[in-house]
């Protein structure tokens, strides 16, 4: 009850798989962030993936993937996530 008062709706629950990148370029280098994860992306390819407000390319390696997470569960807000652009 409490969820729907604020606003939430419990039926719109979707399933995505994230990954976990690691930056290897840039001045980001170094740092992690979960990103939307494409078809045939696996643990240790160096992806392509945007980076800041204005989604700026940085070369990354991912550590981790995550498949089938719910939204309820997922790293980041699916609706705000940014996908990996191209495994390199």
């Amino acid at each position: 009850m409490i969820h729907s008062m604020a606003g939430g709706n419990l039926s719109k629950v979707t399933y995505n798989d994230f990954a976990k990148v690691k930056i290897t370029s840039g001045m980001f280098a170094g740092d992690i962030y979960w990103y939307l994860s494409i078809p045939d992306a696996k643990v240790g390819d160096k992806v392509i993936v945007p980076l800041g407000a204005n989604n700026t390319l940085f070369e990354g390696e991912i550590l981790r993937i995550d498949k089938g997470v719910s939204s309820q569960m997922s790293p980041v807000n699916p609706r705000h996530a940014k996908r990996i652009k191209e495994i390199k």
